[in-house]
């Protein structure tokens, strides 16, 4: 899982074991720091950004499979799941909108 976002946003929320890689420094660090053999899932702030997106495309065009994490950050902490910031881990209570609260799984 790569976090392509910017080290104050990676500061303020990441998700637990990625690997910190902005967009722009994908090109020249991404050899050092990825195995080739593995997919990697990008990430970015949410749906309303297109950097993971950008992430995929530049990790691509090196030779990586890529997928996106829809919804970013801001649908993994909405939806309850654990994170960790520069002072340590957090989580907060899953959004009703957006997680199911009352059942195992959305049905979908």
């Amino acid at each position: 899982v790569l976090d392509s976002r910017s080290t104050a946003s990676w500061d303020q929320g990441h998700i637990p074991g990625a690997v910190h890689l902005p967009t722009a420094l994908i090109p020249e660090q991404a050899a050092a720091l990825l195995d080739p053999a593995v997919p990697v899932v990008t990430y970015c702030w949410g749906p309303g950004c297109n950097g993971a997106t950008r992430a995929a495309l530049a990790l691509a065009q090196l030779g990586f499979q890529v997928k996106e994490m829809l919804g970013g950050f801001e649908y993994w902490v909405r939806e309850g799941f654990a994170y960790g910031t520069w002072e340590g881990g957090e989580r907060r209570a899953a959004d009703p909108l957006t997680a199911p609260v009352d059942a195992a799984d959305c049905g979908c």
